[in-house]
């Protein structure tokens, strides 16, 4: 087959199925006499591999899963293949995380944005708490908190979502909640704005998670096709 032809059939350039050549990502074409590439089933094959490992694990490690596999380092490519797996896990343990804490956020949220009218310090916040100043640091260094400082003497700086954040660490720590899950929590809500556009961004996560375990199952197909064609599978 023409390049022009294998790329016809992934909606690609000739040169991009060039390109992916050179990289390594599917192996050496032929040459005819001429010096024109020649390629063959086993090239297609490899490039639906490829398309199909991007919306499963992303450019870069679906490029070192292709180059390993094109380059008989069979193990190597799983190894890629486990991490992509173990990250899809633990994103999925993340949202579990978040979603479980949503009833006690949406329960006990606090209007900080209306009841403070001036920046707490350290020791406002935590006689506001009942908790020593020390425990307010530490969950600083832990990421529950990220209070902004003062440009002049460098003090802490608690604004109105700083105590959200802060009422809310109160009471999920009380529930036994560890700091590093409380900080995956409200990292999230940061991130979102209100509680509101944190369960509309969980629903787009869960999507975007959905989404991602099924490439991997239909990359894994392709893969092992690929592996066929190559003459290297082990059943």
């Amino acid at each position: 087959m023409r390049p022009v032809d294998v790329a016809r059939r992934h909606g690609l350039s000739p040169q991009t199925v060039r390109n992916y050549e050179d990289a390594g990502i599917i192996p050496p074409a032929r040459r005819s006499r001429a010096g024109y590439r020649e390629y063959a089933p086993v090239h297609a094959v490899g490039l639906t591999a490829y398309l199909a490992l991007v919306p499963a694990f992303g450019h870069s490690t679906s490029r070192r899963i292709m180059r390993a596999v094109t380059g008989d380092r069979l193990d190597e490519a799983l190894e890629h293949i486990d991490a992509g797996h173990a990250l899809l896990a633990r994103d999925r343990n993340t949202l579990r995380t978040v979603e479980a804490a949503l009833p006690h956020l949406e329960a006990t949220a606090p209007d900080a944005a209306t009841t403070l009218r001036t920046p707490y310090s350290v020791g406002d916040l935590a006689h506001h708490l009942g908790l020593d100043p020390a425990t307010l640091r530490a969950w600083e260094r832990a990421g529950v908190l990220t209070p902004q400082r003062d440009p002049r003497t460098r003090h802490r700086q608690y604004l109105a979502l700083d105590v959200r954040d802060a009422e809310l660490a109160h009471l999920l720590r009380r529930g036994g909640q560890p700091l590093a899950t409380i900080a995956t929590v409200l990292g999230q809500l940061r991130d979102a704005g209100s509680i509101t556009a944190l369960t509309k961004a969980l629903e787009e996560w869960r999507r975007d998670l959905r989404s991602r375990g099924t490439a991997q199952l239909y990359a894994a197909s392709q893969l092992s096709a690929y592996l066929d064609a190559l003459g290297r599978s082990e059943g």
